[in-house]
């Protein structure tokens, strides 16, 4: 009876564990990055292979998740004849090395190598696509800049970027290989603060503590840092300013810490986005290029704290190889 008793407890411990692994990704928010828009306002999401089939099929820098479905739901009021518009919003680094220069995987399924749009917070990326003769021009559409975010009520009283020198905070960031907003920004900003050893560990991982028990690298921070916050597992995270005020109108238990300029990066955060050559769609990923530069655009992304590109970034231009 006791072995009976023994397994049967073991058997139960194992599903109060399978439960708990699906409210965490749930809460998570994971399957919310891959979703397929429709004419009429229907959402779906985790349908991978619609990046095969959809009418128009973007792979974007994860930070901007929040704005898409107002986004394209208004782009598709305007453009009725695109039926169904697949959005991946992850960090580009991965979208590059992991889904567009190689064969990728989401959830066991095959995702294609050829989206129509591809768009990065960092320039060098398109160039690399260029250099393969992959993408041709591009615009820039949107700014953003850091922020740190902390639970509600700030119960650490951190008071900015210098802070993170603090030993008493449990810290969470974006990962230095894969997430631009720390490889190549939120690392820029430790370095000028001279806290880059001390943070990091000069750790170059993913998922992993940096610095054990003190900093944790994310895969995904968008989603991960404000859950890490919430559940009392971090005190305080580098995002985007955007992933704040997105958190603050949802309800959540988060708000932000600002950083003064230089350190928040804001003269440098430039989203950049242009058409694949080999991309299905070419004609409806030019009129999103175009639609990218309208008033009605730009209002919807400033709506969510982004900056508003200027007329001049607006205008496409080619990619200028990257100097050797």
């Amino acid at each position: 009876m006791t072995k009976y008793k023994t397994l049967f407890v073991s058997a139960s411990a194992l599903a109060l564990s399978a439960m708990s692994l699906h409210v965490s990704a749930s809460k998570d928010g994971k399957g919310h990055d891959y979703r397929t828009f429709s004419t009429g306002g229907e959402v779906e999401y985790g349908q991978i292979s619609d990046s095969y089939k959809a009418d128009l099929v973007m792979y974007l820098a994860g930070n901007q998740f929040m704005v898409m479905e107002e986004l394209i739901q208004d782009f598709q009021k305007k453009n009725s004849d695109i039926r169904s518009v697949y959005v991946e919003t992850i960090p580009p680094g991965q979208i590059l090395k992991g889904q567009i220069l190689k064969q990728g995987t989401i959830e066991g399924q095959k995702t294609s190598m050829t989206p129509d749009l591809f768009a990065s917070v960092n320039l060098g990326h398109l160039k690399k696509l260029q250099a393969r003769g992959m993408m041709n021009e591009h615009i820039i559409y949107t700014h953003n800049k850091l922020e740190l975010m902390v639970a509600k009520g700030n119960p650490k009283k951190v008071s900015g970027p210098k802070d993170l020198e603090r030993d008493d905070l449990v810290q969470s960031h974006p990962n230095p290989l894969t997430e631009g907003i720390f490889k190549f920004y939120g690392s820029k900003m430790l370095n000028d603060l001279g806290l880059y050893e001390k943070v990091t560990g000069d750790a170059k991982c993913k998922s992993c503590w940096a610095v054990p028990n003190k900093t944790w690298f994310t895969s995904r921070h968008h989603r991960e840092t404000p859950y890490r916050i919430e559940n009392k597992q971090a005190d305080v995270g580098i995002v985007w300013v955007t992933e704040v005020v997105e958190g603050v109108k949802k309800g959540r238990q988060v708000e932000g810490v600002a950083i003064p300029a230089p350190y928040n990066m804001e003269h440098k955060v430039a989203y950049a986005i242009g058409v694949l050559t080999e991309g299905r769609n070419q004609d409806n990923a030019n009129r999103y290029m175009e639609y990218l530069a309208t008033e009605q655009a730009q209002d919807i992304y400033a709506s969510y704290g982004f900056g508003k590109a200027t007329k001049e970034e607006l205008t496409i231009k080619a990619i200028l190889a990257s100097k050797d």
